[in-house]
């Protein structure tokens, strides 16, 4: 009898077991992971945010989603980056937007020189073109998760300038098509370079200026090759972070509700972080050796009267949907 209720016993535990082990089973096969392409260095905030949004995923999911970011060009290079989501080679990436502006004329719509100088006004754009920029990226099979800033872009060089006179024959560092433009309407040689090959142009030569925070001097130590930083505040770039639409489509959709909860709250955090660290790294370049330069009257009237003409150049190639953009930017 004795014998008998052990091995009943022992039939059930083993069912049991059998049970919790096919039950951990079938959990872990649903669990979704994804491999983060991202360009910029793990030192950067950027990184450090894309960082902190995949552990909210999955805390936010209960591990039903996981994220594994992949910093610094280790996935796909920056320049690889949108086309490798878009295919589904990555499930979700980050690009500095501008850099695409040869896949449409909205991405450029950040990078206009002088139109939004400061974060309050960089704001007012962003929320002017996002339901455009959604839209771009919905016929383009991606979504859109979230946006954060840059600081506003100074002008690295190797030597003092007064004027933009001073620019011709420079070895300029370009990131997209509007910085091509720019470096041509200064008279620079533009050269074009990845964040994650900015020290090794520099150190070698390859380049001798570029329009980028103060964040980027910092990741990149370009204290080392670079004397000087102009404060011209030219514009707030910002990187997105997108989803390849046909992943987005197969997850369930509280799994999808956690996802935007914490897209929102990453984009409100790097928002706020781009903020505070504005300050802290233009002392951190004195610090590290770099003289930083408020621009002369005459280097500011030259950065203008260029800003303008990219302006109605960009407002001819990017049409109506252009124009309602910078129309609805304006009125707020």
């Amino acid at each position: 009898m004795k014998r008998a209720l052990v091995n009943v016993l022992g039939k059930h535990l083993l069912a049991l077991s059998v049970a919790a082990t096919l039950s951990y089973s079938v959990s872990s096969q649903a669990a979704e992971q994804w491999d983060m392409a991202l360009a910029y260095p793990a030192s950067s905030y950027q990184t450090q945010m894309a960082e902190s949004f995949a552990r909210e995923v999955g805390e936010k999911t209960a591990g039903q989603l996981a994220i594994a970011t992949h910093p610094n060009g280790s996935l796909f290079g920056g320049g690889e980056i949108f086309s490798a989501v878009r295919r589904g080679l990555a499930p979700i990436g980050e690009r500095i937007i501008s850099a695409l502006g040869n896949e449409d004329p909205l991405f450029e719509v950040d990078a206009l020189p002088f139109v939004a100088s400061s974060f309050d006004a960089s704001w007012k754009l962003y929320q002017a073109s996002k339901p455009r920029l959604e839209e771009v990226l919905d016929k383009k099979g991606l979504k859109l998760l979230y946006c954060i800033p840059w600081p506003p872009q100074g002008l690295y060089m190797k030597k003092p300038i007064s004027s933009i006179d001073d620019m011709k024959g420079v070895r300029f560092r370009t990131y997209n098509p509007m910085t091509n433009k720019l470096a041509a309407m200064m008279g620079a040689a533009p050269t074009q370079v990845e964040v994650a090959e900015v020290a090794q142009a520099f150190a070698t030569g390859v380049a001798d200026s570029m329009l980028s925070s103060a964040a980027t001097g910092i990741d990149t130590k370009l204290w080392e090759y670079v004397g000087y930083w102009y404060d011209v505040k030219a514009w707030l770039p910002k990187n997105m972070v997108f989803v390849n639409k046909k992943v987005w489509d197969k997850l369930p959709a509280d799994t999808q509700t956690a996802v935007l909860q914490a897209a929102a709250d990453t984009e409100k955090a790097g928002w706020d972080k781009a903020r505070q660290l504005t300050a802290q790294y233009q002392q951190e370049l004195q610090t590290n050796g770099m003289q930083v330069v408020a621009p002369s009257p005459e280097l500011e009237q030259g950065f203008e009267h260029i800003g303008k003409e990219l302006l109605d150049d960009w407002l001819k190639r990017s049409g109506p949907e252009g124009q309602a953009v910078i129309d609805a930017y304006q009125k707020m």
